[in-house]
């Protein structure tokens, strides 16, 4: 299978808590390569945009508070497979359901709190790579 990419944002209960470097392991254990990395402190305006399909709800305003509670680890992570094999690393998005071994039944603590945002499919991944990195931050090697 092709490489594929994805994009990991690392939030702010995993870089307030230290503990990104674990995951950052973890995903280099499983053979994905990180092909870029910064830290960011995510706009209002970005976060509307990456959370359109809840920017309407009740609880957009807690999620948007809590992403920008401190800076976040963005990532695009490159392998094969590398959107599903993250996903199942991670684990289900409420870490409280999230199966025994994964990084969220870890670290996580709940739905909200759950470590980090990983793209949920290959096309999603482009559009969320392109909204978090220009092409020049991306490496080759």
């Amino acid at each position: 299978m092709d490489a594929e990419r994805t994009l990991i944002l690392l939030k702010p209960d995993a870089v307030g808590e230290k503990f990104c470097g674990k995951v950052i392991t973890r995903f280099e254990n499983a053979g994905f390569k990180i092909v870029a990395c910064k830290m960011m402190m995510l706009s209002p305006e970005i976060l509307k945009e990456h959370y359109a399909h809840v920017a309407d709800k009740p609880f957009y305003p807690e999620i948007e508070s809590f992403m920008r509670q401190t800076p976040v680890l963005g990532m695009v992570i490159e392998g094969p497979n590398v959107v599903n094999v993250i996903r199942e690393t991670l684990g289900a998005t409420d870490s409280k359901k999230a199966a025994p071994g994964t990084i969220r039944a870890e670290l996580g603590k709940d739905v909200m709190i759950n470590v980090a945002h990983a793209s949920d499919s290959a096309e999603t991944a482009v559009k969320e790579i392109e909204r978090f990195f220009r092409p020049e931050e991306l490496f080759i090697y």
